[in-house]
């Protein structure tokens, strides 16, 4: 029973051994490793045999990328209004040994700075200013962190402010003003409509009359035109019908049938005109009208003599 015992005992102390001797380091993680209170190495992943009871683990760290929740602070802002700002800060152990004998706690610590660096760039800044200036307040804050972190093995890769809260009276003021902006920009908007329509009503009106006027000027060179050729196609047959007269008294009997043309026209018309008048004047004697036939063919005669 004894023997049991003892080898009982001697199988808990080779565990125990075993256990402080062998360490598994994980990827993306550094041990820091001390021999009798004094620093002795860094483990790096993968697998590590110790000297019992001389080396201890003193130190674990992660070497990825953690992101600390930066409380709330009130900060008071160039033109004396106070803010409420929060943030996160992202940071990166680089260095495992400066990290564990730097600084007692470097999360705190890159807390802390992050916090008194955002209040002193608030204070540079108008409330309005700080809504925009974001950007440039990451990168002030994480400038100054990270050259402050430098000695703690930490690297600050970058800061976001998440939210920035007013009081609520700058709040209700902040909301009449975008309120009055908005209605001003929409007031503006509608006149500019309002003056583009009438420039565009102006315009078409123009060029209504424009076109009227085109259409005015092409109708009457088109009239014009028109009776152009009228009275050229008119002229041609005039001209016509008088040549082929010449040619017809040129012929044989053609100034005798011109003279009996002229008596029958003559004779024609005086009968008209005793139709359409009540009163008509006519000469003493019937001779007259032979007279008159036989002027009328002696010009006819002498125009023909001429010719």
């Amino acid at each position: 029973m004894g023997e049991i015992i003892g080898l009982g005992i001697m199988l808990f102390l080779a565990l125990i051994i075993f256990m402080k001797t062998v360490k598994i380091v994980p990827q993306r993680s550094a041990f820091i490793v001390e021999r009798l209170g004094k620093y002795a190495g860094t483990l790096n992943a993968g697998f590590h045999v110790l000297i019992p009871f001389l080396d201890k683990v003193s130190y674990k760290h992660t070497l990825q990328e953690n992101a600390i929740d930066v409380p709330s602070q009130l900060c008071v802002t160039k033109d004396n209004v106070t803010v409420e700002v929060d943030g996160i800060l992202y940071i990166q152990v680089m260095d495992p040994q400066k990290a564990s004998y730097g600084i007692e706690n470097y999360r705190f610590a890159v807390t802390q700075l992050s916090q008194t660096t955002m209040r002193s760039v608030i204070g540079k800044l108008d409330l309005d200013k700080t809504f925009e200036e974001r950007e440039s307040m990451n990168s002030v804050i994480v400038e100054a962190v990270d050259k402050a972190s430098d000695p703690w093995g930490v690297k600050v890769t970058r800061y976001e402010v998440k939210n920035i809260h007013p009081p609520q009276s700058v709040k209700d003021a902040m909301e009449k003003q975008m309120r009055a902006e908005r209605e001003k920009r929409a007031q503006i908007a509608e006149s500019e409509g309002d003056q583009q329509s009438r420039i565009n009503r102006a315009e078409g009106e123009r060029q209504e009359m424009v076109a009227f006027s085109e259409g005015e000027k092409q109708k009457r060179i088109n009239e014009a035109s028109g009776k152009g050729s009228e009275i050229l196609q008119i002229a041609e047959a005039t001209a016509k019908g008088i040549e082929l007269v010449a040619q017809a008294i040129s012929v044989k009997g053609g100034q005798e049938a011109v003279k009996l043309q002229i008596a029958s026209d003559y004779i024609k018309q005086f009968g008209e005109l005793a139709k359409t008048n009540n009163t008509m004047i006519i000469p003493q004697n019937m001779t007259d009208i032979s007279a008159m036939i036989a002027t009328a063919t002696k010009v006819f005669d002498a125009t023909s003599d001429n010719k």
